[in-house]
């Protein structure tokens, strides 16, 4: 946590002070308890963001020689699709290979002769496969197989395996990639830092692992247009320069596809921060569009001298419409952008109120919102579950971006953390004060 400037209790005052509407579930006819637990789960009634997406479990299958940056993107699309509200789950066929033998000594165990060591990579890329089944059948919406699948025989296997004897939906992934920067940068950030070559010398690392992407290349079939037209896949090539789609099947493979060309893989640094105290908040009011406060125009001012004493390159931030963001951008000498999405969540007949005004005038209401703070909706409000939804294109954004400040309110706060920290919206507890993401 980066706290901005010198007046480091004005700062933590500012950010402490602002309290942020946990507002749950949904329309006046469902408000009762009897209704609660029923709309509580996302796999009967879906989420506000993709309400019924998965009509049935899918398979994502990774493709591409090593170095392709396959792991990453295999990440960001289960970070993604849980955030979401999508059930997702990835698994790492190397990860798999690791725990069944400790005899990798260097590339000669990817050598398409060396028929012990094929057998172990069949044996465990079949093990994955099996639990993402069993993910599947157990609750589980998508699986991702995070694993090369070079050859046209494999991903066969994977059509037997999941779409015929399963039923599932299966869509591949495949990363192409020719540019030797790129793929220098992949082994020198990744590869070498993996379990494989701990306590290997660096460059003997890099040596080993450009053999082992060879004995890949030797047997590697991309997707073919032709004998493979039957399948559902996307090509990457370059990390974005190019796509290409093929029959695509379905709500889930066409949002997956929009998200895949969106992301962002180039370093760069996003930097989350609520605004600065609101005279609402002193009262102990919810929502509403008040000034800053004293202290929050004094935070205003500490983080326009923490952006200038960082000095980052094409810097932009964005607020949402709201005064109180506004102005606690005051002092930034960036470009702004004004996101009406990244305005606070709406509570409704009840902006404006103190809590203690809620609880005596809609006490049935209150009582509903402690049951389940993610679901809730306030009267003519929105719910964390809208909140989500309404964020999901400013998250497509921001991984397009390069470097930007955000700075909102606390329930967008909590939904965006959420997402660059890999956990579920619903279960992720906010903090306050400026968070420097990636």
């Amino acid at each position: 946590m980066q706290q901005p400037g010198s007046k480091s209790e004005a700062v933590q005052t500012a950010v402490c002070a602002a309290k942020c509407e946990e507002l749950t579930m949904n329309d006046n006819q469902l408000r009762s308890a009897a209704h609660t637990e029923l709309f509580a789960d996302p796999l009967r009634w879906g989420t506000a963001s993709c309400p019924h997406v998965v009509r049935a479990p899918t398979v994502i299958a990774m493709v591409g020689l090593p170095a392709r940056g396959k792991t990453y993107i295999a990440k960001k699309l289960t970070r993604y699709l849980n955030w979401i509200g999508i059930t997702t789950r990835a698994f790492n066929v190397g990860e798999y290979r690791r725990a069944a033998t400790n005899s990798y000594k260097n590339h000669n165990f990817f050598r398409a002769d060396n028929k012990e060591a094929q057998e172990l990579r069949t044996k465990c890329a079949l093990m994955a496969v099996d639990d993402a089944c069993k993910f599947l059948g157990s609750g589980g919406e998508v699986a991702v197989i995070d694993a090369t699948n070079t050859t046209q025989e494999r991903r066969r296997m994977l059509v037997d395996l999941c779409t015929k004897e399963h039923q599932f939906k299966l869509f591949f992934v495949e990363s192409v990639c020719d540019d030797p920067k790129i793929i220098e940068a992949n082994i020198l950030e990744v590869k070498v830092c993996s379990p494989d070559y701990v306590g290997t010398d660096k460059n003997e690392a890099v040596k080993d692992f450009l053999q082992r992407i060879e004995h890949y290349r030797q047997t590697y079939e991309t997707m073919d247009s032709e004998t493979e037209r039957d399948m559902s896949y996307i090509q990457i090539f370059n990390q974005g320069e190019r796509f290409i789609v093929n029959k695509l099947a379905g709500h889930l493979q066409s949002r997956v596809v929009y998200y895949l060309m969106n992301i962002h893989v180039l370093p760069r640094t996003i930097y989350l921060t609520r605004h600065g105290e609101s005279e609402m908040n002193l009262q102990g009011r919810i929502g509403g569009d008040s000034n800053l406060s004293e202290r929050g125009w004094a935070y205003a001012e500490a983080l326009g001298k923490f952006v200038e004493e960082e000095n980052i390159p094409e810097l932009k931030v964005w607020t949402s419409e709201l005064k109180r963001t506004i102005q606690t951008s005051r002092f930034i000498q960036a470009p702004k952008e004004h996101w009406k999405a990244l305005n606070e969540i709406d509570a409704g007949v009840c902006e404006g109120m103190t809590y203690e005004e809620i609880q005596h005038k809609y006490p049935e209401e209150f009582a509903l919102r402690d049951q389940d703070k993610f679901h809730y909706r306030y009267p003519s409000g929105e719910s964390y579950q809208d909140l989500v939804a309404r964020l999901e294109p400013v998250i497509l954004e921001l991984e397009r971006q390069e470097n930007v400040m955000v700075i909102c309110h606390q329930a967008v706060a909590r939904c965006l953390l959420a997402y660059f920290q890999d956990k579920s919206a619903r279960k992720f507890v906010p903090t306050g004060g400026s968070r420097e993401l990636f």
